[in-house]
């Protein structure tokens, strides 16, 4: 059976609950927008159903615990082709078990899983090192990013136990939408224009322009030449991070 959904996450949750509702096994799960028709499909579109959805979560977290419904909720921020299917698989055979199934790294979906995970976790450490904010003229902090993964929601939180006193936004300009905190509480939000990668420069105090100056001047001034070991350095600043660091910006 092909599912068709709205691409949210309990958009998701309510077509594996209505899958297991017909007892009609998933063999593509898919966004709407995405879903391409043969001649001989007929797909089933599945409304989102916030309780449903919150159902689903509460088997999986009966059977798994907190770490089942995190890895497939990050696995799902992957954004990967086919990971619908993967997570629909966990659900199915974690529901099934008498055993959790969370460690059955025999299984090679939730080994994949697994995997996935960890490249999610690698992308939001750096998420939290390399987010550089700039000082705009109303006095907002604002951070552009472009991650690989949709790794906001997993992010949001770290920046604001880390600036409380501060009003600040994320904006992910790949997906169109951000984490605005303003002191008290925080939300996503959406952008009625799409954002580029960068500020306008008219857009930032000037202020926040000589800062960025000074510090390109000082990290050029403690660069020694003989010494780089640029396989190192990518190591552990990979180059499509060099958009968000003002020193790498020339």
């Amino acid at each position: 059976m092909i599912y068709c959904y709205d691409g949210s996450w309990h958009g998701l949750l309510s077509v594996i609950f209505e899958s297991f509702r017909l007892r009609a096994p998933a063999t593509q799960i898919i966004p709407t927008d995405l879903f391409q028709p043969g001649f001989f499909e007929t797909p089933v579109t599945v409304s989102t159903d916030d309780e449903l959805a919150k159902r689903v979560l509460k088997g999986v977290r009966k059977k798994s615990g907190k770490a089942g419904t995190d890895l497939i909720y990050q696995c799902f921020l992957s954004e990967q082709a086919g990971i619908e299917l993967k997570i629909y698989h966990f659900v199915r055979i974690a529901m099934a078990s008498s055993e959790d199934v969370l460690h059955n790294y025999r299984d090679d979906t939730i080994l994949q899983l697994h995997k996935i995970k960890k490249m999610i976790g690698r992308e939001v450490h750096r998420m939290h090192a390399f987010v550089r904010f700039q000082e705009t003229k109303d006095g907002m902090l604002v951070a552009l990013i472009n991650p690989d993964f949709n790794v906001l929601p997993l992010s949001g939180k770290h920046f604001v136990d880390r600036y409380p006193a501060l009003h600040w936004l994320i904006y992910d300009t790949r997906r169109h939408y951000g984490w605005h905190y303003d002191q008290h509480q925080s939300r996503f939000i959406t952008l009625s224009e799409k954002q580029h990668d960068y500020l306008s420069v008219n857009l930032l105090t000037e202020l926040e322009t000589d800062y960025q100056t000074l510090w390109q001047t000082y990290f050029k001034k403690t660069d020694i030449p003989e010494r780089r070991n640029m396989k190192l350095h990518l190591q552990h600043v990979p180059k499509r991070y060099w958009k968000y660091l003002v020193e790498k910006w020339d």
